[in-house]
């Protein structure tokens, strides 16, 4: 079967496409010209150059393609652009949804996140049916993702789009090469970069098994449906001692109040905003943090016959390939 995937340079993007490598598709990787193929060394993969903000170029991109895995998205929980992120996460969606839709592609796997899901006021974990809305979402990232996946949605029903969505909760592992904001979490631990934290929550999974989970939403999952792909729910507390304990450090111990990260953050946004460069702390990061980001794979474990490993195991993967590749020196 010969199938698309977006993002195949990137995180989970690789993760994807080397366990789709596994079970026998004939790989296309969407690229953006002049993008990072570190990730594809090694791997039998056809790639072709476009844009998810350029309709032309994904017609070319799905011709002659059955299936399609969207795992591409700007992953910025701060940019000076925000109106770039709706561009790649909804319009792009949107003209790459369409493109499959005229191309007669048979199955789609959308990649949503769980930043678009609904959180419980008393930190216990939720569901694909937690009630959220619009108004929940806090920051640009995780509004054009809720858009996104409305989107799609709203395509099922009205277009009939051959599409499953699956919500990832914080990959790690490795081949995080940019990183991304969670990776980088795990890299300042582990160099010993974070003296402080605040209390907050998530829901840590191993890349690998996000990665094994779109291939069971492909086989499985029904048209329409979402599935969360998520792991061990772990205080920030306990995450930051964990990469601690691997490398053999002292944990930190300063606890911050939200109320005093809160304007540092926004400091750091204008600072960074004036001078160039990424703020040290983003004002999202720091509202979201306000709560527990924990939930249940329950859906994908009984219909999908989804599983993961533990989450020391996740963030083991995580430190060994910074220290492997060069992060850590």
């Amino acid at each position: 079967m010969k199938t698309l995937v977006t993002g195949a340079t990137g995180f989970v993007g690789a993760a994807v496409a080397r366990r789709l490598l596994e079970a026998g598709h004939r790989l296309r990787g969407l690229v953006r010209k002049g993008s990072d193929l570190s990730n594809l060394e090694g791997l039998e993969i056809e790639t072709v150059v476009g844009d998810l903000r350029e309709s032309e170029s994904l017609d070319a991109a799905v011709s002659g393609c059955q299936a399609l895995f969207h795992v591409a998205a700007d992953y910025r929980l701060w940019t000076r652009d925000p109106a770039s992120l709706y561009a790649s996460n909804v319009d792009g969606t949107v003209n790459l949804m369409r493109a499959a839709l005229r191309a007669g592609v048979e199955r789609i796997v959308y990649t949503s996140s769980v930043a678009t899901l609904g959180l419980n006021a008393d930190g216990t974990p939720s569901n694909e049916e937690t009630p959220v809305s619009l108004e929940d979402m806090i920051g640009d990232y995780k509004r054009s993702k809720f858009l996104a996946e409305q989107k799609v949605r709203q395509m099922v029903l009205e277009d009939d789009l051959p599409a499953v969505t699956v919500n990832p909760s914080t990959p790690i592992g490795p081949r995080d090469v940019k990183p991304t904001p969670t990776g980088r979490i795990i890299l300042d631990a582990a160099a010993g970069r974070l003296p402080a934290f605040v209390d907050t929550g998530l829901n840590v999974v191993h890349v690998d098994d996000v990665a094994a989970g779109h291939l069971m939403a492909f086989e499985r999952g029904e048209k329409g449906e979402r599935y969360i792909l998520g792991g061990e729910d772990l205080s920030l507390e306990a995450i930051l001692a964990c990469v601690a304990g691997i490398r053999g450090n002292k944990p930190p111990k300063l606890r911050l109040p939200h109320a005093l990260v809160l304007p540092i953050a926004h400091g750091s946004e204008l600072f960074a905003r004036i001078f160039g460069g990424e703020p040290l702390a983003t004002v999202a990061g720091v509202r979201m943090s306000r709560k527990r980001m924990y939930f249940y794979s329950r859906k994908a474990k009984e219909k999908l016959g989804y599983d993961y490993r533990s989450s020391t195991e996740a963030i083991r993967d995580a430190v060994d390939w910074f220290a492997r590749n060069g992060y850590l020196d």
